[in-house]
């Protein structure tokens, strides 16, 4: 199912479903680049370990190898902490085209992480991208004012020059979202093991909220190597989980989330 959004940025039951992290992730340029997760490659050939804390945390990224050097030299770094923009006058039209496929799940050890089968698509402005997977954060990356919500879940999509569009979606505290529980049900038995399950079918438009703007910056990966030029799209209204939906990744995941990054001299636009 097509949905147009002009304007008034509008996202009402787009189809039946789809979604964003990256283990599994996509080469991009050549350097092992993915979506918004990816393991960073060492100069040995090895990859280098990183994580949430202590000394393979998010302020060691930039240290742990080369390919991780912009986490710590970036001037265009996400998450960022979003404020009511004064450039409200923003006009996007947003194409989503999200296909129902089999669902393909995977805990990577930093996110549950569902990869998305080929043929759905969203295009900005009449620029396409590929839907590639969607995956969460705990507490959710980007903040309001200051605050965070419990998670965030992130949809990347990348086009045929390896460009990244992702749609940030921040997850409160409410009532059991149904898709979500669909996914917690099939979580893998394993680490770093994809699983199929071929008679499950998932399309991520049933996990986009209902909502007339969002926050549009240019940032970067929010994990290693933190590659910048990524579209950032951030919905300003939430969707809902249950407090026992976002526990449950707690116990399987943790903590997640890279602190804010500076603004420095990007433009914050919000769309509507």
């Amino acid at each position: 199912m097509t949905v147009m959004m002009n304007n008034r940025f509008r996202m009402r039951s787009i189809g039946v479903y789809g979604c964003i992290l990256l283990a599994a992730l996509f080469v991009f340029a050549g350097s092992g680049f993915a979506g918004d997760k990816e393991a960073g490659h060492a100069e040995d050939g090895h990859m280098a370990h990183w994580s949430y804390e202590g000394d393979s945390g998010p302020v060691k990224w930039g240290d742990l190898s080369t390919e991780n050097a912009v986490c710590k030299t970036g001037k265009h770094q996400s998450p960022v902490d979003i404020k009511e923009s004064k450039n409200a006058d923003k006009k996007i039209a947003y194409k989503v085209d999200y296909k129902t496929v089999p669902l393909k799940i995977i805990n990577d050890g930093h996110t549950i992480q569902v990869n998305y089968a080929p043929g759905s698509t969203i295009a900005i402005n009449g620029k396409a991208y590929q839907l590639i997977q969607f995956h969460f954060h705990h507490p959710g990356e980007h903040t309001v004012a200051g605050k965070s919500y419990p998670m965030e879940l992130h949809i990347v999509h990348k086009n045929d020059k390896g460009e990244l569009a992702v749609l940030g979606i921040f997850m409160a505290e409410g009532k059991e979202n149904a898709a979500i529980k669909t996914l917690w049900d099939n979580l893998p038995d394993k680490v770093n093991e994809e699983k199929s399950v071929p008679s499950v079918n998932i399309n991520a438009s049933t996990l986009l909220p209902e909502m007339d703007s969002l926050f549009v910056y240019s940032g970067s990966l929010t994990t290693p190597p933190c590659s910048e030029g990524v579209s950032w799209n951030v919905f300003n209204s939430p969707i809902e989980v249950s407090k026992a939906q976002i526990d449950k990744f707690i116990a399987v995941i943790g903590n997640n989330a890279r602190p804010v990054q500076p603004l420095n001299d990007r433009q914050l636009h919000q769309s509507k």
